[in-house]
């Protein structure tokens, strides 16, 4: 009975495919309903606005702004889940709740909401692995990042009327912050392997014979055992006796 081995890269955009498929959910159910589900997003410094924490990310105010931030939520959580599996889904958890923390207690007293500054936050955690990991890969990851969304650097400069920059901002802090926590937990792959050809491996070992043994003369061999039973019974004859 054969068995067909799970592939990784279908694995690693599971968790990211359900997530998106939940904020197209909660749209549509806003959209054909005509309920309002802002009122719901992160409102700084009142209590009311705590829930926003765990529901603002969820919650977006039209198609456009949905879809801008699905499709680099799917591609950038699944690099997290692909290449990054021993943190990935503490990661994802603590730039979700911190980014939303951080507008509660900074942000401008208006309704924040949607995924943008999730999105902003993976793309801070993976470029900035490339500077506390310093491996092939995770320099490699980081620089792709950089080159598709280097653009997205306007979005952290404060007084952009009707966009929260301040999601952006924290969320690329908390990002970045996230990315120096979990710096020493290293992937397989990037763990340092022994090196077979290291200066170790070519010690000269210690031997019964001077290397030169045989290609002393004689006379050279006679002398040399001489001096040395010499040097012996000096050694032995050469202790302090204390009465």
């Amino acid at each position: 009975m054969s068995t067909t081995k799970p592939n990784p890269l279908l694995q690693s955009l599971q968790l990211p495919m359900l997530f998106v498929a939940l904020l197209w959910f909660l749209h549509l159910l806003q959209y054909f309903s005509g309920f309002d589900l802002g009122p719901f997003g992160v409102y700084p410094r009142q209590f009311f606005g705590l829930r926003g924490i765990f529901l603002a990310p969820m919650i977006h105010a039209d198609f456009g702004h949905l879809i801008s931030n699905s499709i680099p939520l799917l591609a950038l959580s699944g690099i997290i889940f692909y290449f990054y599996r021993r943190v990935a889904v503490r990661s994802f958890f603590m730039i979700y709740l911190l980014t939303g923390l951080a507008v509660w207690a900074f942000g401008r007293s208006v309704f924040h909401i949607g995924a943008s500054g999730v999105v902003y936050g993976l793309v801070a955690f993976i470029a900035w692995n490339g500077i506390f990991r310093r491996n092939i890969k995770a320099i490699v990851l980081a620089l792709v990042v950089i080159f598709f969304y280097q653009g997205m650097f306007a979005g952290v400069l404060p007084d952009q009327e009707g966009i929260s920059w301040e999601s952006h901002l924290y969320g690329a802090m908390v990002g970045i912050f996230t990315s120096f926590f979990y710096k020493e937990e290293l992937e397989e792959d990037e763990e340092e392997k022994p090196d077979p050809f290291a200066q170790e491996a070519f010690e000269v070992p210690e031997y019964f014979l001077r290397r030169d043994a045989f290609e002393m003369t004689r006379k050279e061999r006679l002398a040399f055992e001489q001096q040395r039973r010499l040097d012996q019974e000096n050694d032995a004859g050469g202790f302090d006796h204390i009465n």
